[in-house]
């Protein structure tokens, strides 16, 4: 378990969409948190990936990638 304390004004917020909607403030928070812990993740990647195109990794053409995979299908 985790206990989190909010800013007023976010609390606020959540206690008012979670009357809305009959939904518990703690769904909420978890769907933000699934939410942002996915967007960090995908952040690093881009990151990862950035740093290595910026020390000579081989990048690809949207062109050479798709020649590359109609010869990928000719052979099936």
């Amino acid at each position: 378990m985790l206990a989190v304390r909010l800013p007023e004004e976010l609390e606020r917020r959540l206690d008012q969409l979670s009357k809305e909607t009959h939904r518990s403030k703690s769904y909420y928070v978890k769907c933000a948190l699934e939410e942002f812990l996915q967007d960090q993740a995908d952040y690093l990647l881009a990151l990862a990936r950035y740093e290595k195109v910026r020390q000579g990794e081989r990048t690809y053409s949207l062109e050479e990638i798709e020649a590359h995979l109609e010869r990928e299908n000719d052979k099936h």
